[in-house]
Parts: structure tokens; sequence; C-alpha cells
């Protein structure tokens, strides 16, 4: 391993390195323009737990950089190369990295108004010196990186009070909820008007997400110079929201009505904090919420007022912004419309069931049809607009048997059935009846569990008969390589399983989703936010 400090003795390596393939870069970042080492070639394809990013801001900050890797994971160092332009992030892991590139490979990260490119490096590790220049990239680390939360002392709370101030532009219950869904799901979120400041209640599963969310966006500008978040913990313990609308939303209960758009407030505490009349309209009504892994926005998105243009996101939240769309959020997905088209799959592999498994992890899948036409294309129906755009905002880019899947809105409104007596030989399928619908139960707690694409697989319903090698040697049968397996210590029933990559994992959890292992055990497999 050679050190930055090396480099300015004069060798031309800074990092160990997979590849002898040379792209120059200038270390005037580190104070030094004369002197040159050898960093990536540009589209290594060689996952690393470092990543290289280019086209930086030529005044980009050491935060704005490290936010565009925490929603995938811990950073765990950072190396500036200000005067190219240019910088490498460490990941926690290769899984983190990997889902990172997959991510920003389809949806360009904009920063002031500049699009950055990330990809692998050909270096496996960073190991920087004591200069100036890296004591300020290891301070914005402990001050940003949920690796340095003390995870020994329990978050007061797991519900947020959000307060946004100077409030010159729109903000609303989706744009908050795209924001805050980068450090864990979002299950409830109430949006209200107090003392003439705009607030919101948003409630996390656990106390270790309102943490790092509280840690990472406290005084964060939402859009340059104005709208920033004053962000503290509630004294309550747990939202109760009786209506889904634009200024409350409980993301476990999508049985709940939109009554009158006013809040409910069950809770003694809530109701004493509010009166009658002082929750305001929000700034646009039809938006849905997502869950996306990362957002990005576009150097302006156009406005639902007249002549108001909204500006782009600026540091350590142009990584936290929102995906660039006709108006400010997401995509908007009108009422009743919720089917999405999907194209660019491997016709000889993909089926209807595998697409009713795959999107099934994001919401209850009524219809699916593989186009008679046009076998690369397909349309699935999911159950409301809102795991649609779950879906869509989760899958979107990710890589399936061999293809980089592109998912978009449909302009169909259901996936109509073949007619009685005509053959579509087998290409559409209705699953409205399905036992295998994860979400048919409100409140479930698979509302909690929904989390990106990932190498490692969550596994549930074991038979205390079933091995660890059992389920090893079940996941190999496919072709797939089984890189780590772990039982939860309490409770064998549960189990972790890590495969080669992210894609081999998709591909494992359509083909063993409700494998039965005996003893009327039907495994079920999902997606896991932790690694083995």
């Amino acid at each position: 391993m050679v050190s930055l400090s090396s480099v300015l003795r004069g060798p031309d390596e800074l990092f160990s390195s997979v590849s002898n393939v040379p792209y120059i870069m200038s270390t005037a970042a580190n104070g030094n323009d004369n002197k040159k080492f050898k960093g990536d070639v540009r589209g290594p394809s060689v996952p690393s737990r470092v990543l290289h990013i280019r086209k930086l801001p030529s005044d980009i900050t050491e935060t704005e950089v490290i936010g565009l890797g925490l929603p995938f994971g811990d950073v765990t160092n950072l190396l500036m190369l200000k005067a190219k332009n240019q910088a490498f992030l460490e990941m926690n892991s290769e899984e983190a990295a990997q889902n990172m590139v997959g991510y920003y490979s389809t949806v360009m990260p904009i920063i002031r108004h500049q699009p950055v490119f990330v990809q692998f490096s050909n270096h496996k590790e960073l190991k920087t010196d004591n200069s100036p220049n890296q004591e300020r990239a290891q301070a914005a680390l402990r001050a940003l990186s949920t690796s340095h939360v003390d995870t020994t002392v329990a978050a007061p709370s797991s519900v947020l009070r959000v307060v946004v101030d100077n409030l010159a532009y729109p903000v609303t219950l989706d744009a908050l909820c795209q924001i805050f869904s980068k450090f864990g799901t979002v299950l409830r979120i109430i949006v209200f008007t107090k003392n003439s400041q705009f607030q919101a209640l948003l409630q996390y599963p656990d106390g270790a997400s309102a943490q790092a969310a509280k840690l990472s966006l406290d005084g964060q500008n939402i859009y340059n110079s104005c709208c920033t978040l004053r962000i503290s913990f509630s004294k309550l313990t747990s939202l109760n929201v009786k209506y889904n609308n634009e200024k409350s939303r409980d993301f476990t209960r999508p049985d709940l009505p939109s009554g009158d758009s006013q809040p409910a407030i069950e809770h003694p505490a809530m109701a004493a904090a509010f009166t009658p009349g002082i929750i305001s309209a929000a700034p646009y009504a039809g938006a849905t919420h997502a869950f996306p892994p990362a957002f990005t926005i576009q150097p302006a998105v156009s406005s639902p007022y007249p002549g108001l243009t909204f500006p782009a996101l600026p540091g350590a939240l142009s990584s936290l912004s929102l995906p660039g769309a006709t108006r400010l959020g997401f995509p908007h997905i009108p009422t009743g419309h919720c089917v999405l088209l999907v194209t660019n799959l491997n016709p000889e592999r993909v089926t209807p069931h595998c697409l009713f498994i795959l999107f099934g992890v994001y919401g209850d899948v009524m219809r699916v049809k593989i186009l008679f036409n046009n076998k690369e294309n397909a349309l699935v129906q999911m159950s409301d607009r809102t795991q649609a755009q779950l879906a869509m905002s989760h899958l979107n880019g990710y890589r399936l048997y061999g293809r980089n899947v592109r998912i978009t809105l449909s302009k169909h409104t259901s996936v109509q059935l073949p007619r009685e007596g005509h053959e579509d030989q087998g290409l559409t399928k209705n699953y409205s009846n399905s036992p295998l619908h994860r979400f048919k139960k409100p409140g479930s707690k698979n509302y909690s569990n929904i989390f990106p694409p990932s190498a490692t697989l969550h596994l549930s319903n074991i038979p205390p008969s079933v091995s660890e090698e059992d389920l090893k040697m079940l996941f190999s049968s496919s072709g797939a390589v089984v890189k780590a397996f772990k039982f939860f210590q309490k409770d064998h029933k549960m189990a972790l399983i890590q495969m080669s990559s992210v894609e081999e994992a998709i591909e494992s959890l359509m083909e063993f989703h409700n494998h039965d292992l005996g003893e009327n055990h039907h495994l079920r497999v999902s997606f896991s936010k932790s690694s083995i």
C-alpha cells in the first residue's frame, strides 16, 4: 500500500492497484501542482469499494462528495483532487459501492447544475496522509458518516420534528419523504403550519434511522440559500394518522381514506400541538410517495406555479434531491394509473411469473402481460399508484438476465386479459387473487421492510430440519455463487444469504421465493438492508 505522502516523495502510484493502465491526474489537491500520479482508466468493470468520481464542480466541497455515497452505506475514506475536478470515495463494502454505481449509471447525479460521473476505481483501498486537505476530508467524514453515530446511545425517538426555515419555495409532504427516505423507510408523516412555519412530524421504524437523518440533514438547505431544515427529536414515540392525502400519510395503511385533507391526530400530545385551521394547503396535490435509493434533480425543475422555477439543490442535498420531472417531486402518477411499462427484458428468460415475484417485493401485482409482438417489453399492473411508484423507483436500471431493465409509467390504466377463446401463449397472467401478495394485510410488517435490490437476501419461514448446507445448495443449484450465509442467532427460521452480485440475488429471489422446503413451509425471500 502506497500512501499519499509517498506520492509527494516522487513515485507515481497513489494506491495499490489491480490495473497497470494509467490515467494521469494531478495531486494539486494535496498542494503540489507539479507532481503526478496514476489513477484510474475510465470505466473499469471490476467492482471495488473505491469509487472514482469525475467532472466535479471546481468549488466542490467534501460534504457534497460524501453526500453522493451516504444513501448507499457508510463512507469510510475520501480523497479530493480539486485541481482535476475529481475525487475518490471509499465505501464500507463492495456491495454498497455496487448499489451506488448501479443507481448512478441510470440516474445522472447533478451537483450545482453540473452532471458528475461515478465509476468503480481500479484500486481496492484508499490510504491517505495527514495533509491539511485530508484533515478536512476526515473531519467531514466524522461529521456526516453514519458510522460515526454512537450506536451505543439509543436515539431519543424514531419520530423527528422538522421545521423548514426561510421557505422561499414550496415544500411538500412528498418532497420531504423523498429526502428522508434516504436514511430509512418513512412509515408515517404529517405536514402542517404552526406559528407561520412549515413543519412536519416524520416517523421511522427505528431510532437509528432517525438519528442518521438528523445528523446528515439538520441545517442543510433544500434549495440554494433557502428552505433550511431544522431537525429535532420529537417527544412522541409514534404517529397515528387517519387519512392518506397531501397533508398526512401512513405508508403501512394504504387502505386509509383520503378524508377531507385534514390529518387525524389521535395522540393526546399531538392534539395539544395543533388547533383547527392551522394546517395549510399543500403547494400542489396529487403527487405520490416513493422510496428510491437515491435521487437527483436536473438544473431547473418546472413549477406548478406560472413564472416560478425551482433551482437545483446544492451542497449535501444535491444527492438527496428529487428526480427531474415536469414538476417538483417525482414523475406524477395520476390517480388510477398503476400500470408500468417494463422494457429491455431478456425474452429468452423472462416470464410473467418471475415479473410477478420481483415486482411483488414492492407491492401487490394484479396482472402481467408480456407483449406478443415484442417480447422484450411487458406491462405490470400494481394494486395502486403508490406501489407502482415504489416498484419503478426501486427496480429501474437494475440488471436482469444480462440486461438493464427500464421501467416507466404506461399510458394504459389496466392490463387487458385475453378474450375468452383467444390464446396468447400464456403471456398474460391474472394474479389478482394470488395468495403470494405480500401487502394484503393492512399494517403488514412488510411495509417496514422495503429495500432496494442488494446482493444480500433475507430468508424466512425456514423449517427446523433445513440446514445451512441445504439452503446454500439450493441457491447454488441455478448456477449462482453463494458468498456467505448466516442464520439469525435467536431465530433459525430466518437467515441472510449473500450472492456474488445484485443481479444474481434478483434472479435467486425470483426463482426461490415461495420454494417448498417441506413440512408445509414455503421459503420467503426479500432484499436485505444488511450485509453479512
